[in-house]
C-alpha cells in the first residue's frame, strides 16, 4: 500500500480512536480511558515486537527513552482529559501548534532561523485557531476575542499543553531512533509504555483493567483503533520522509471535526473545516521546512 494511503489510514484510525474514547468513556475516570487507548494497544502490538525486535545498537538509547516515557505518560493523561471534557473542534486543531512550538524552541535555544514559508506556516496555524474560536458579536467587542477563549477554557489549554510537551518529545523520540530503526521502534515504544502506564495506573487506584470488563466493546474500538494507527504510522514513516508523513497525518484533525458533527452534535462544521484545512496548510509549510 502507498505510503499516501497508510497515513490516511492512520489519521483516520487516531480519529475513530477519539471519537470511540469520546463515546464510550466520556463519564469513566481519565486513567481508565488512559488504559483503553495505550496499555491494551499496547498489548495488541505484542506479537508485532515478537517479530520485529532487534536490540538498540547503543546504551545510550535507554536514556532517551527514560526522558520520553513519562512527558508521553503526562501527555497521554492531559490529551484524555482534553477530548472527553470539551467538543473536538475545541481542542483537537490545537496539536497543529506542535511544529509551530518546535520552530520556536529551535529559533529560541539553537539559533536556527526560519525562512519565508516557515513563517508563512506559523500565521496559518494562528490564523486557523483565530477562526475556530471566532464569533461575530464577541468579535465586535473584542478582536482578541478568539485568543482569549483559547486561554480561557479547558479544552483549548490542556491541548496547547500536549502541544508543548510534543514539540519535545518529537526531538526525544528522534534521539532515541538514531539507535534503533523506525519500524522497529514503534511497537517496542508502544509495549514499553503500555507497561509503564499500567505501572503508573495501578500506583494510583489499585486497578487497571476493570474498565475493560465493564464496557468491552468500547475498549475493543478504541485500542483496536489505536493499533491499527501505530502500525499504519510505521510502515508509512519508512516509506517516505518524515516530515511529508507528519504533515499529511494532521488530517486527523479534519476527521475528528467531521466525527464531532456526526456523532456528538457540534456545530459550524463549514467554519470549523476551513479552520482546520488552513492549519494543516501550515502545518505542511512547517514540516518541508524541518
Amino acid at each position: 500500500m502507498d505510503w499516501f494511503l497508510l497515513t490516511l489510514l492512520s489519521a483516520f484510525a487516531f480519529a475513530s480512536a477519539d471519537a470511540a474514547t469520546k463515546k464510550f468513556f466520556a463519564d469513566a475516570g481519565v486513567w481508565d480511558s488512559v488504559v483503553v487507548r495505550f496499555v491494551l494497544s499496547g498489548m495488541a502490538l505484542l506479537p508485532w515486537l515478537a517479530l520485529t525486535y532487534e536490540a538498540p545498537t547503543s546504551w545510550h538509547f535507554w536514556p532517551w527513552l527514560g526522558t520520553l516515557i513519562p512527558l508521553d505518560i503526562a501527555a497521554i493523561y492531559l490529551y484524555v482529559r482534553a477530548i472527553t471534557a470539551a467538543p473536538f473542534s475545541h481542542t483537537l486543531p490545537y496539536l497543529a501548534f506542535t511544529p509551530v512550538l518546535t520552530a520556536a524552541s529551535g529559533w529560541l535555544l539553537l539559533g536556527e532561523a526560519i525562512p519565508a514559508h516557515g513563517l508563512a506556516g506559523i500565521v496559518l496555524v494562528s490564523l486557523g485557531a483565530y477562526l475556530l474560536n471566532l464569533d461575530g458579536a464577541t468579535w465586535r467587542a473584542d478582536k482578541l476575542a478568539p485568543f482569549r477563549f483559547i486561554l480561557r477554557e479547558q479544552g483549548p489549554r490542556l491541548m496547547l499543553g500536549v502541544a508543548v510537551i510534543f514539540s519535545i518529545t518529537a526531538t526525544l523520540g528522534k534521539g532515541a531512533m538514531q539507535y534503533m530503526p523506525a519500524p522497529l521502534f514503534g511497537p517496542f515504544y508502544s509495549a514499553v509504555l503500555a507497561a509503564a502506564t499500567a505501572l503508573v495506573v495501578f500506583a494510583r487506584q489499585r486497578r487497571v483493567f476493570t474498565i475493560v470488563h465493564r464496557r468491552p466493546l468500547g475498549a475493543a474500538l478504541v485500542s483496536g483503533a489505536m493499533a491499527i494507527m501505530v502500525l499504519a504510522h510505521f510502515i508509512a514513516i519508512e516509506r517516505v520522509e518524515v516530515a511529508y508523513m507528519i504533515a499529511v497525518k494532521r488530517t486527523s484533525m479534519l476527521f475528528g471535526l467531521v466525527y464531532g458533527a456526526l456523532l456528538f452534535g457540534e456545530t459550524q462544521l463549514g467554519r470549523n473545516l476551513a479552520a482546520g484545512v488552513i492549519m494543516v496548510g501550515g502545518v505542511i509549510l512547517l514540516t518541508a521546512w524541518q
